[in-house]
């Protein structure tokens, strides 16, 4: 197992208002899992990725992120703790504009004890792995946007992190960059034994998934499982599903 969460509760305060996000959360994901975090906005789906990701505390509960509880890490534990085991892929790829696609892939290595030609065959392998290897030189305003999600990918990649953490990757993509993009997320998961949750509002981006968990007013109401089912027949599995709650 490498995330254990257990009975994380989150709320925040405005004034004398008490608003309860997250309630009684608890689940595990295994090495090798492939979970999206669905559920209708304002569910807790965003913090709860900031809890795990150590941008935020519960306010009771634990994470256990290989047998260490990152709850109760102090601010350079926690800093230690997610440039050494956490990739993240944001839905505004958060890419440097003056730099190329190979130097914002660099960055992910700044902190790392490489030379310029282990850096040099990392990026190089990474590239190539992601489709993106003609874009090396490329600035971001030469790329459309689901290049520069994949230029993305390849920065959290880069470093072999033991989770990758995505938040709405697809947001802002048209629909077969999206497509191309979740294919790059399954390649990953499959080949290189990425870990990988993300939080996504799409039905068709969760269907690529092994596993879905929705959350409903900051629980967890419903967990489904792909096993051998084909993409096609896991999205039907979902949007089933997803209609008998609305129903219910």
């Amino acid at each position: 197992m490498l995330v254990n969460i257990k009975n994380i509760n989150k709320s925040y305060k405005n004034q004398s208002l008490k608003l309860d996000i997250l309630k009684n959360i608890e689940f595990e994901i295994e090495e090798q899992d492939f979970i999206a975090l669905m559920g209708p906005s304002g569910s807790g789906k965003s913090t709860l990725l900031n809890l795990i990701a150590g941008l935020d505390k519960p306010d009771n509960g634990s994470i256990f992120f290989s047998n260490n509880d990152i709850c109760k890490m102090n601010s350079k534990e926690i800093a230690r703790f997610r440039r050494d085991y956490l990739g993240f892929v944001f839905q505004e790829y958060n890419l440097i504009d003056t730099l190329t696609a190979s130097e914002n892939i660099a960055l992910a290595l700044t902190m790392k004890k490489y030379n310029v030609n282990e850096i040099e065959e990392k990026i190089n392998k990474i590239m190539r792995i992601l489709s993106i290897d003609k874009l090396s030189n490329k600035l971001p305003y030469q790329l459309s946007g689901g290049e520069r999600q994949r230029v993305a990918c390849a920065r959290a990649l880069i470093k072999s992190p033991k989770l990758i953490l995505a938040d709405e990757p697809t947001g802002a993509l048209d629909t077969k960059s999206a497509n191309d993009l979740m294919n790059c997320f399954n390649d990953i998961n499959i080949n290189l034994n990425a870990t990988i949750l993300l939080v996504t509002h799409d039905i068709f981006t969760a269907s690529y998934c092994k596993k879905v968990l929705f959350l409903e007013n900051g629980e967890v109401k419903s967990k489904w499982e792909r096993n051998n089912l084909s993409r096609n027949e896991f999205l039907n599995k979902i949007l089933t599903e997803m209609n008998i709650k609305r129903i219910n």
